[in-house]
């Protein structure tokens, strides 16, 4: 189903996107918490995530030194990072309107928790203990030429276990994709009323 927004060609998005927002507040409870908080749950399950990715690496690499200074950086970066790129590709389109797929929404949902919640942590945790690995002389370093080969070889296993990590922030995102869509279609009809178009 595609969901068609507006009273016709005289209604810009700008105006579309008022009467969205003005009319938030008439959304049910568990709605509005939802869409203000459920970025915030996808957020944190990025920065525990990040946590994991950052310990997998260290043991690899055999780190022990910096542990509170390299937690917190993997635990605040993949979440405010996931958190923006949740608002900016699906909730802020759905309240200005711009975003009236459900399909998308799904999508857009689960690949923000796949970017922002798995690989991102990963490639923030690498680079981090790699130096720290260097810094400390914990780990044989690779030759020059071969730092990609090396990169590859660590990174598969960490890879590896942390593929539930990475179906978890999938499902959770699709989940809340599906969920604000069905929440913007109850605004869509609130705002509009019988005016809302449906199409196939």
């Amino acid at each position: 189903m595609h969901l068609k927004v507006g009273n016709g060609p005289g209604l810009s998005r700008a105006v579309i996107a008022e009467m969205l927002i003005k009319n938030f507040e008439k959304l049910p409870d568990i709605d509005q918490k939802l869409f203000m908080y459920g970025p915030l749950y996808l957020g944190g399950n990025a920065g525990l995530a990040g946590l994991i990715a950052n310990s997998l690496y260290r043991r690899t690499l055999n780190v022990q030194a910096a542990r509170f200074a390299s937690n917190l950086p993997m635990a605040v970066l993949p979440f405010l990072t996931t958190c923006a790129l949740y608002n900016a590709a699906v909730s802020q389109p759905l309240l200005t309107g711009e975003l009236n797929c459900p399909t998308c929404s799904l999508l857009r949902g689960a690949l923000v928790g796949v970017v922002g919640g798995g690989l991102y942590p990963m490639l923030l945790a690498l680079p981090l203990n790699f130096g720290l690995a260097s810094r400390y002389s914990t780990a044989p370093l690779p030759e020059k030429g071969a730092m990609l080969r090396y990169c590859v070889d660590i990174s598969r296993p960490v890879f590896n276990k942390m593929r539930a990590v990475f179906l978890l922030q999938a499902f959770f995102g699709t989940y809340l994709g599906s969920r604000h869509f069905q929440s913007y279609t109850t605004l869509a009809h609130i705002t509009f009323g019988k005016s809302e178009d449906l199409q196939d």
